[in-house]
């Protein structure tokens, strides 16, 4: 029976056994050395890669330097793949071909003849049609090698030798960049000015503690040989610290007028490593899949004189938001990743700025201490020869008879070798050169083996009285250098006053313009500047849907038209608010539980008129089941948002003023803009200034106007009050609307004068009355006390100096009923009456109700909305001015069953700088009077007792 033995029994004696996991191990731990060392990462020294440094090496050993014709290609990567690069020829002729082209390299490396691919990304002609050599700038990164400036080690087969690393004048690694991925990491470092780095470097030299600010100076960031525009300095800063950051690189465009009527986005310089043709072809995509909108066509007109693409656009294209767009989805803008990684030392190290200039410094040094030491060795064995001369020339009678003496050559040498010569003339060569061959006896001094084989050589010339000067003149000069070079090698100064003489040659032969702008400016968009700049009708219903519409869908129709139908309804829903604000328009949301939320106009969704919109509650997750009860548009120009106040006002008829920076910051989930009763809801929010008049205006017709001053309606500290009473209501009546007019100092005897003589105008100017007109009346007997009966007239020039501030009223029944009524008809009182008259309602028209009051402004349109979905829109200027009291004219036909719930100004924004006057919920406050909400403190607000004297009834 045979004995079982154990599986390590039936190896041969020679092998070790070895598990699979170790084995794994340590070999993929070889291989990924491997890659990272002898692959795909640069050395810091001199920025290359095995291949590139392998390259250069093997065409300047073969002569295909700057100097010499082109030679082929092919010649030149036969030569690297059989002596070093045991790879393929492809790669070799690939990388030789990347140091060939402009658009790569910062500072070409290699001089390329023939085809060498594009910036289109077109493939390079094969190597057997191309031609290559040496660039001039490659001789300041192979310069000395043959003077032992550097380490060699065997090639693959060991049959050659290679240089480890190549004795570079300038910190190429910085220069040319480099991208590499190897085994568990990946390196990519952008290139940059040759002249800046070499400046750069020079300050390191004069100032080794140079810090990262005052080099960001010299270099201010990347310089990408195809250009473009670095935007902000934020991902440079990182990269340069720490050796990683993003840095965002945008083509650079122009927009010109190509002919009439029609503009295009000129593109002259693309980001780097970015493929034009196929950049082009996503720009095609993009417009054909109508992600892109405004584009009739792209060409590229790019030549031997530069990069032109042509995107031609359509005329009705904003061509600023066209291109916002192609930079946000296309590569015209993209994000050059810095990760500054390279060898140090054989080891991979992550290096800013600081320390890669820092590694350079150190191994240039070492590479002219080593140079210094070989030249030293060769000028003093010329030194000793050239001694040896002197005192030959010295004894020549004696030399010449003891050669002619000698039977052959090896006695005559060992003839010179034995006679001891006077040392008397060469004692202080000797000095001079530091010769330590010669040993002096006595006085005497014995020639060494070398300068007896020189002085059997010397040529009979030499003993001229011409030449033996010479011959004097070069052991001076070979003494000089000695001197030199032992400064060198003793002195850290000098070897740094070497390396900076040699950088300023170098920078004068490859230093060049920077290519790429840096802008201050951020490049990260927002998507605002992808958004068509535009007027919008904003509609938000009762079950809290909203929508915004372009405001040039709604035409302007005439008084007592039909309208239009303005918003597809679920069921029995109906618009309750409606505005119009440009796209780029903050708009602040207060919510019936008292929260302020803001949003840009452009967040909204767009809908054609019909549409019922989209739920707010998706739009503000945070509302809940609350409503929205008021809305508030604030001016675009922020500058105007600074030293103003908010008002609110409540259907309850309180009012409360805060100041503007209560509201900064508003978060995502809300603000607490004010503490309500329950049952009460917010009407309105307005800004407003020092001094100017609140009006408040109720659905039964009845409104108060008081000054805003801070006995009046003092500023509250906090946001949790529920404010003081604004207008004392009677029972069933609320306050459905809120403005902000212009206080104007005028008594009740010019205001009653006023009205009298601008009546009587505009009845000079309106001869016919309008349809449906009541007769103008100035007073009634209820209110006889505010406008006593005056018989006299206004100077001239008061009249003129009141009418230049004249604010008009719009009231508009839910009837479709309106009349607007000059803001003098409405005296200022004190805070907490029951106000005055607004309009009176006649028995024979529908509409017992005043849906609302708001200023309005020649040459503006209003809009109206009924409660079935229909709007119109009309000018204010075909509505009479009449009396506060008279019952006005027909504004809109609505059906027996139907009835307008809103009213707001249609203000278009003509202006270049989108400075008009901005509608506030059914009131307009100008530009200058209105600012976005922003958030404040917490605090506890005043309690909401009354304040200030009663108005008179």
């Amino acid at each position: 029976m045979t004995e079982l033995t154990e599986p390590n029994d039936l190896l041969p004696p020679d092998r070790i056994p070895v598990t699979i996991e170790e084995e794994m191990r340590s070999s993929y731990l070889a291989y990924a050395m491997s890659v990272i060392v002898s692959r795909a990462l640069p050395d810091v020294r001199d920025g290359l890669k095995p291949v590139h440094r392998r390259i250069l090496y093997a065409m300047r050993e073969s002569g295909f330097t700057s100097d010499k014709p082109y030679r082929k290609s092919a010649r030149a990567v036969g030569d690297v793949m059989g002596k070093y690069h045991p790879h393929g020829d492809s790669s070799i002729y690939d990388a030789m071909v990347r140091m060939a082209q402009h658009w790569s390299m910062r500072v070409k490396l290699i001089d390329g003849q023939g085809n060498f691919g594009s910036v289109d990304g077109d493939s390079p002609a094969a190597m057997r049609y191309t031609e290559a050599r040496l660039a001039k700038s490659s001789s300041f990164l192979l310069d000395d090698i043959e003077r032992d400036t550097v380490d060699f080690q065997p090639n693959y087969d060991e049959s050659e030798h290679e240089p480890k690393v190549l004795p570079a004048t300038f910190p190429n690694l910085l220069v040319n960049g480099a991208s590499g991925i190897a085994v568990g990491m990946a390196t990519n470092i952008p290139t940059h000015n040759p002249g800046e780095i070499i400046d750069a470097t020079l300050a390191m030299i004069a100032n080794p503690e140079i810090d990262l600010d005052e080099l960001t100076k010299i270099v201010p960031g990347p310089d990408f040989p195809t250009g473009g525009i670095i935007m902000g300095r934020r991902g440079i800063r990182q990269a340069f610290e720490t050796g990683r950051g993003s840095i965002p690189v945008r083509a650079r465009a122009e927009i010109e007028e190509i002919r009439k009527d029609r503009q295009a986005i000129i593109i002259t310089e693309i980001p780097y490593q970015v493929n034009k043709a196929t950049l082009q072809e996503k720009i095609a995509d993009l417009v054909r899949s109508k992600e892109i909108e405004g584009i009739s066509d792209i060409r590229d007109e790019s030549d031997r004189s530069g990069m032109r693409v042509v995107i031609e656009l359509k005329r009705d294209a904003t061509p600023e938001v066209v291109l916002n767009q192609l930079y946000r989805f296309t590569q015209l803008q993209t994000s050059f990743s810095a990760n500054m990684l390279a060898l140090d030392e054989g080891k991979p190290r992550t290096m800013g700025l600081i320390d890669i200039l820092q590694a350079f410094i150190r191994f240039r040094e070492d590479v002219i201490l080593r140079r210094a030491r070989f030249d030293l060795n060769k000028v003093r064995d010329r030194g000793h020869l050239l001694v040896g001369l002197v005192m030959a020339v010295a004894n020549i009678d004696e030399v010449i008879a003891l050669i002619r003496a000698a039977p052959d050559a090896a006695t005559a040498r060992e003839s010179l070798m034995a006679r001891q010569w006077d040392a008397e003339e060469v004692v202080p060569l000797l000095t001079l050169i530091r010769d330590e061959g010669n040993v002096i006896i006595d006085g005497k001094v014995r020639l060494t083996e070398a300068q007896a084989r020189g002085i059997l050589e010397l040529r009979l010339q030499r003993l001229t009285g011409l030449e033996r000067e010479k011959i004097q003149g070069e052991l001076n000069e070979v003494a000089a250098k000695i001197t030199d070079l032992l400064e060198i090698i003793e002195s850290h100064i000098r070897r740094m006053e070497v390396m900076r003489n040699e950088l300023m040659a170098a920078r004068a032969e490859i230093a060049t313009p920077r290519a790429t702008e840096i802008s201050d400016a951020l490049g990260d968009q927002s998507d605002e500047s992808l958004v068509e700049p535009g007027q919008m009708v904003v509609t938000i219903t009762r079950d809290g849907f909203i929508k915004r519409t372009p405001l040039e869908i709604f035409r302007s129709q005439n008084r007592g038209g039909r309208g239009r139908t303005a918003s597809g309804r679920r069921g029995d829903d109906v618009i309750i608010r409606s505005f119009n604000a440009h796209t780029h328009q903050w708009v602040m949301f207060f919510s019936s539980g008292g929260k302020a939320y803001r949003m840009k106009v452009w967040h909204l969704p767009e809908a054609a008129p019909t549409a019922k919109g989209r739920a707010l509650v998706n739009l503000l997750p945070e509302l809940g089941t609350d409503s929205i009860t008021a809305v508030l548009p604030l001016p675009q120009d922020e500058e105007l948002w600074d030293d103003l106040h908010l008002v609110f006002a409540t259907a309850s008829g309180n009012v409360r003023r805060n100041r503007l920076s209560d509201f900064r910051n508003i978060r995502a989930s809300g603000l607490i803009a004010m503490k309500l009763d329950e049952g009460d809801s917010l009407i309105g929010v307005a800004t407003c200034r020092e001094g100017q008049d609140v009006f408040l205006a109720t659905k039964k017709a009845r409104c108060i106007r008081f000054q805003i001053t801070d006995d009046t309606l003092r500023v509250f500290a906090g946001r949790g009050s529920t404010g003081v009473r604004g207008i004392r209501l009677a029972e069933g009546d609320i306050v459905n609307s809120l403005c902000v007019l212009n206080h104007v100092e005028a008594t009740v005897e010019e205001r009653a004068a006023y009205l009298r003589m601008a009546n009587a105008k505009r009845r000079a100017e309106n001869a016919a009355p309008a349809e449906g007109a009541d007769e103008d009346i100035t007073t009634t007997s209820e209110d006889s006390d505010d406008v006593p009966e005056i018989v006299g007239s206004l100077s001239q020039e008061r009249f003129e100096e009141l009418e230049q501030q004249e604010e008009i009223l719009l009231t508009v029944t839910d009837g479709g009923f309106g009349r607007r009524s000059s803001a003098y008809d409405y005296r200022v009182s004190g805070r907490g009456g029951q106000g005055i008259t607004n309009m009176t309602f006649s028995a024979n028209r529908r509409g017992k109700e005043v849906v609302g009051t708001l200023p309005t402004l020649d040459g503006t349109d209003v809009m109206m909305v009924t409660d079935m979905g229909r709007l119109i829109r009309l000018p204010v200027s075909q509505v009479r001015v009449m009396a506060r009291q008279a019952s006005g004219v027909t504004l809109f036909r609505v059906n027996d069953t139907e009835s307008v719930i809103c009213v707001f100004p249609v203000l278009e924004d003509d202006s270049e700088d989108g400075d008009a006057d901005e509608v506030i919920d059914g009131g307009v406050v100008s530009a200058e009077g209105a600012v976005p909400a922003v958030e404040g403190s917490e605090g506890q607000a005043d309690s909401g007792a009354e304040e200030g004297p009663a108005a008179d009834a």
